[in-house]
């Protein structure tokens, strides 16, 4: 059966993914701050060229396709994503769903009945119909549970994704917190849901060494997104890499898959990407210097291949299915 990907510019094949990172952004924006106050925005098409340009480097380091998982509560706006993707040969993989670590927006709260949830109505809407009338469909569907853990409000966000999971076949990827496990929450929600959990992607995993707790969500049977590398507060480079390749030494690349959550601009932390406080935290940080550090460890060229390309195709893929 053929699988189609939806992406910024149309759907494709899933076979003309190639290489793919999981888990970039191109704009994480305070959309109510930057209408209001938009002198550090400052020109549009600027932004939008300095991202193609950005992107266009990517491309040239081997990587094909980003999962770009900017829902609502991050800005997302798609026909900013439209010009980029415009400008260059790189897929980008846009994602519907909300991003809270609380409290829904005041919007969704009494938009709430038993006959159907607004935030499902919205998320299928994004993945049938398309955001608006940009004519771009959903490719993936996001949430987020952090510290705070399952509030009622995250709860309700992590059962609206669920259920559009369940009715479209699109398939679910995540920011969790680590330290906290939140990972575990996530997958009892989506499990009382009804979702297929090999079509989940737990966020941030990562961000840990521990290794008890990345077992446990491994053989539940999601996939692991070893999404931050650059992101040097939680572990450091080497240390990333040592628990990709202990897990790879181990049988598991074929649930794991590789990111940097980096972005072209983010607004939430003051100064120009990268950020001098983590001078890895950029596109390339993966194929100049994780990769070969990977095969240094002992993790194979086919694996590598598993985690950028047959992992996510399997993953991006598996909307042909359907909704059950």
């Amino acid at each position: 059966m053929t699988s189609s990907v939806e992406t910024a510019t149309g759907p494709i094949d899933a076979s003309e993914l190639g290489r793919v990172l999981m888990h970039e952004h191109v704009f994480v924006i305070s959309t109510e701050i930057q209408q209001n106050y938009p002198q550090e925005w400052g020109d549009e098409q600027h932004r939008i060229d300095d991202a193609a340009a950005r992107l266009r480097e990517l491309k040239e380091s081997g990587i094909d396709t980003i999962l770009d998982p900017t829902a609502i509560g991050l800005g997302r706006y798609i026909p900013r994503i439209q010009k980029v993707a415009e400008q260059i040969d790189l897929k980008i993989v846009c994602a519907t769903g909300l991003y809270t670590f609380n409290e829904l927006p005041h919007y969704y709260r009494r938009r709430n009945t038993s006959d159907a949830d607004a935030l499902t109505s919205h998320f299928v809407q994004d993945i049938d119909q398309g955001f608006g009338n940009t004519g771009v469909k959903a490719g993936v569907i996001k949430c987020a549970t952090d510290k705070p853990g399952l509030t009622p409000d995250v709860e309700r966000v992590l059962r609206a994704c669920a259920q559009t999971h369940r009715e479209t076949g699109c398939p679910i990827t995540t920011h969790t917190d680590a330290e906290t496990e939140r990972g575990l929450d996530q997958q009892k929600i989506f499990l009382e849901e009804g979702v297929d959990l090999t079509r989940v992607v737990i966020g941030h995993c990562g961000d840990t060494n521990d290794l008890d707790y990345l077992q446990r969500l491994l053989d539940a049977g999601s996939i692991l997104g070893m999404d931050r590398f650059g992101i040097d507060g939680y572990l450091t480079t080497e240390q990333r890499v040592e628990v990709v390749a202990h897990l790879c030494e181990k049988g598991f690349a074929d649930q794991l898959v590789l990111s940097h959550d980096a972005s072209c601009y983010i607004d939430w932390i003051e100064g120009e990407v990268p950020l001098a406080p983590l001078p890895n935290w950029h596109y390339l940080h993966i194929s100049k210097d994780v990769i070969p550090a990977l095969l240094q460890a002992g993790v194979s060229d086919e694996q590598i291949d598993t985690m950028l390309v047959d992992t996510p195709k399997r993953f991006l893929g598996s909307q042909s299915l359907g909704g059950y």
